[in-house]
């Protein structure tokens, strides 16, 4: 099985990171905060640069340039749910 990078050319020197990101598993209430906490929902560079009212420029989100972006935010979707899920807890202040 060839990954979508194999097929451009290039081997994923991050494969095994991203199955490790991937295969973790959230069974602790402490743990899941900290991430719902440190992984934020929303990338923090993306934003609008205005003067006087007007829009100058747009500085776009750069979060996906990232190599393990979709697996970190895999995992704190996974935290998320574990809060929601098996602690009942109300996860809208991570959102």
């Amino acid at each position: 099985m060839t990954s979508s990078t194999q097929i451009l050319g290039q081997s994923d020197l991050l494969l095994p990171l991203r199955q490790w990101l991937d295969s973790r598993e959230i069974h602790n209430a402490k743990l899941a905060h900290f991430l719902c906490n440190f992984i934020p929902a929303q990338c923090p560079f993306e934003r609008n640069i205005t003067l006087f009212g007007r829009k100058l420029f747009h500085i776009p989100p750069m979060c996906k340039l990232n190599p393990l972006y979709y697996e970190v935010v895999n995992l704190r979707f996974r935290a998320l749910c574990y809060l929601a899920d098996e602690c009942g807890e109300d996860v809208t202040a991570y959102c």
